[in-house]
Formats: C-alpha cells, sequence, structure tokens
C-alpha cells in the first residue's frame, strides 16, 4: 500500500518516479537483447528447434541455450518434448500465449525497421494475413479507436503502480 507521502500524483514529474517500476523497463529487462529478439522473430516465423534457432541465427550454442532458458523462466516460451524415430528424445520451444502477446510489438520493430532501415530493394520479409492476403502492419489506437499517428499529442499520468524514487 502507498502512503499518502509517497502517492504519486498527476503534477509530479516524471524524474520523481522510480524507473525501475517502469512496464517498458521491465519488458526490456526481458526481451531487451538483440538475440532475445531475433530469437523470438525465429520463433513467431515458425522456427522452434534449437539446432535450427542456431544455424539459422548463427548464435552460439552457449548463448542461445541462456536466452532461451530466460524465454522460458519468463513465461515467453515453453519447452515441448518431441522425438523423432530411432532418436532420443528432445525438445522444441513454442511461445505461449504471453509470448504470443509479443506479436504486435515485434511487427512494430519490423515496420521501423522497413520504414527506417530497409536497403535500396525494400523490406526482406512481408507478413501477409492468412484470410485475405493483405499486408500486417502494427497499429496504435486509443480505447476509443481513435488512430494515434507519430504526431499526435499523447499525454502520461502515473498509474496505480507508479512509485516514487526515494532520496
Amino acid at each position: 500500500m502507498t502512503s499518502a507521502a509517497s502517492a504519486p500524483s498527476p503534477g509530479s514529474a516524471w524524474t520523481d518516479f522510480d524507473s525501475g517500476t517502469c512496464s517498458v523497463a521491465r519488458t526490456a529487462a526481458l526481451i531487451g537483447d538483440a538475440w532475445t529478439v531475433l530469437v523470438l522473430r525465429d520463433m513467431f516465423n515458425g522456427v522452434r528447434r534449437f539446432d535450427d534457432l542456431a544455424a539459422h541465427l548463427g548464435i552460439a550454442r552457449n548463448v542461445l541455450t541462456r536466452r532461451l532458458a530466460g524465454l522460458v523462466d519468463a513465461g515467453l516460451v515453453e519447452k515441448v518434448p518431441y522425438r523423432e524415430p530411432g532418436r532420443r528424445e528432445r525438445h522444441e520451444y513454442r511461445l505461449t500465449p504471453a509470448g504470443k502477446d509479443l506479436r504486435v510489438v515485434m511487427t512494430a520493430l519490423r515496420d521501423w525497421g522497413d520504414r527506417h532501415l530497409a536497403g535500396e530493394a525494400g523490406q526482406p520479409m512481408v507478413i501477409r494475413h492468412a484470410d485475405c492476403g493483405a499486408e500486417v502492419h502494427a497499429e496504435l489506437r486509443c480505447e476509443a479507436g481513435h488512430l494515434i499517428e507519430p504526431r499526435t499529442k499523447l499525454t502520461s499520468d502515473p498509474g496505480p503502480g507508479a512509485r516514487l524514487r526515494s532520496v
């Protein structure tokens, strides 16, 4: 329970708040390194087996092991056993519902990269809606349904989980 002396108020400056409670900071701590983002990208594209991930990404096996363990520990990925005929049991990795919720984040990263970093040939991958074939892009809307464009003015207020920094 927050005491009256440390209760956040809408007039407080953002620098008055503990940045460790920020949802962006917490998410970045889970998926903020490049290898983890690339592992997630490959998983969204259907690459699930350790050897396939290692080969496609060109990642060291020990680094991949740590990244997958972190994703499993965070509840974003689950290990599922499989066995090919005549072989020992192995595991593949599948996104959990929490991991699948990162689809919009991954799509937004891809969209930004396509707009600002794609080479002269254009975007390297096109994601399409399987039912109609149209390209898929991330879109930001407020709860009332208004489209939020890059120039749309937004405001930020402390939420119930905000905590003032201790001095």
